[in-house]
């Protein structure tokens, strides 16, 4: 039977992209079908490698510093987002995440259509 369940943060991993989570609801932690949300930690100058999500959107709200991303099929386009905006990354889009500052780190959380703590991610070459 489902019912509603509290989760602590998590300790941070590096995930498949390079970058640190602390994994919060998913299929693994909760039993979710059809969602994941975690925290992403990107350190000053800190980036993801280029990939993509298959058959998952992401949407990204920043807690804390500024994050970028670049996108598209060469990876030429490019959204800057800063705390309290909100990015949106269509599935099965190329893109690459970082944080532009040297100084602060870019804390953000992070949905996604695809339920699993390790994300459906396919690693992308420009």
């Amino acid at each position: 039977m489902k019912t509603c369940k509290v989760v602590s943060l998590q300790a941070a991993q590096q995930g498949t992209t390079k970058l640190n989570y602390s994994d919060g609801i998913s299929a693994q932690t909760v039993g979710s079908e059809r969602l994941c949300m975690k925290l992403v930690t990107i350190p000053p100058g800190g980036r993801s490698s280029a990939h993509l999500h298959e058959h998952h959107e992401t949407a990204v709200y920043v807690l804390s510093g500024e994050g970028a991303t670049w996108f598209g099929e060469v990876l030429k386009q490019h959204v800057t987002a800063k705390a309290g905006e909100f990015i949106y990354i269509p599935a099965n889009m190329p893109h690459l995440t970082y944080n532009p500052s040297t100084t602060e780190p870019c804390v953000a959380v992070i949905a996604r259509t695809d339920p699993n703590d390790q994300e459906s991610v396919t690693e992308y070459k420009a």
